[in-house]
């Protein structure tokens, strides 16, 4: 790990998203099930000319629903928006608008390029959720490993101009805040994780790294352990951190730095560790992964009662 020594924590600022379009919440209950319709629409074109495509996961029922979006991980280089699809169904089969996103990949475009595609999501989602009867006045994001980085980054810095840059024509005035984050095992801190992978001697982790953080600095520029030690003005929302005790991708204790450092500069941040979990344990059907659906609905409830 980078060593850091906690540098001017004290000068991190925190700042709450304003309420965008709605003035109330609408209801939201965990327990509740609904039948779910899936389609699929056309987010945006990124600079290789793939076709970005946006996956909606809409309750079948009255609403308007609470609207989450999901950014999915694959180590910058891979994936997509089928990634997250059985915790996806599980979050929508709840009561909530779920709209899970392709991004731009590493090989496509490195650093910034799929976070830009993810605040240009946000922007996107603010203007057209209500399409699919979603609500948009506490918009939150789900996201998983590198996909957790983005959104660590999209959320504290939701107005930053590198971020921004894709315009929005019908919306032009609308911006990327949100009210919460949840997440899988996020890449909460870049470097750390790269040093891992290098004692691990894992040459395709290393190489995922390189090909994303492309001039290199910018793994330090973009690590959300360093943009809190450098005491950069941020947007501090609440934080979920899901971490598999045995993760041997993003260890517990790097995971755990970045928690207080959070937590130090005045965010919130709920932590859980999960006993016998890897990096990935929501992939496979059980009683941990029904722990984390749990969760997650759990914590959407609190930040969405939260005024």
């Amino acid at each position: 790990m980078a060593a850091s020594g906690g540098i001017g924590l004290s000068a991190a600022r925190m700042f709450r998203p304003g309420v965008a379009h709605a003035t109330s919440v609408p209801s939201y209950d965990p327990g509740a099930r609904f039948d779910l319709a899936v389609s699929e629409v056309e987010l945006r074109r990124n600079s290789a000319g793939r076709v970005l495509m946006a996956r909606i996961y809409q309750p079948k029922g009255p609403g308007p629903f609470p609207t989450v979006l999901d950014l999915h991980g694959g180590a910058w280089n891979g994936k997509s928006r089928f990634a997250e699809e059985p915790m996806d169904r599980a979050l929508a089969a709840s009561g909530l608008l779920v709209v899970a996103v392709d991004m731009t990949l590493a090989p496509e475009a490195p650093y910034p390029a799929c976070v830009q595609d993810a605040n240009f999501a946000v922007r996107w989602l603010k203007a057209n959720a209500a399409t699919w009867n979603g609500d948009t006045s506490k918009i939150g994001i789900y996201a998983s490993s590198s996909g957790g980085h983005v959104a660590e980054l999209l959320a504290m810095r939701p107005r930053d101009p590198r971020y921004n840059s894709i315009p929005l024509a019908s919306v032009p005035n609308v911006d990327a805040t949100v009210a919460y984050v949840a997440m899988r095992s996020p890449i909460s801190s870049t470097f750390a994780r790269y040093e891992n992978a290098e004692r691990r001697g894992n040459e395709g982790m290393m190489k995922s790294n390189k090909m994303f953080f492309n001039p290199w600095e910018t793994i330090h520029e973009s690590n959300p352990q360093e943009i809190l030690e450098r005491g950069e003005k941020v947007m501090l929302v609440p934080f979920l951190i899901m971490q598999g005790a045995l993760d041997d991708n993003m260890l517990p204790e790097i995971q755990e730095k970045f928690v207080s450092t959070y937590r130090a500069a005045g965010g919130e941040c709920d932590y859980h560790l999960f006993a016998n979990s890897v990096h990935e344990w929501v992939a496979e059907p059980g009683p941990q992964t029904d722990k984390a659906r749990d969760m997650v609905k759990e914590f959407i409830a609190r930040q969405l009662k939260f005024d």
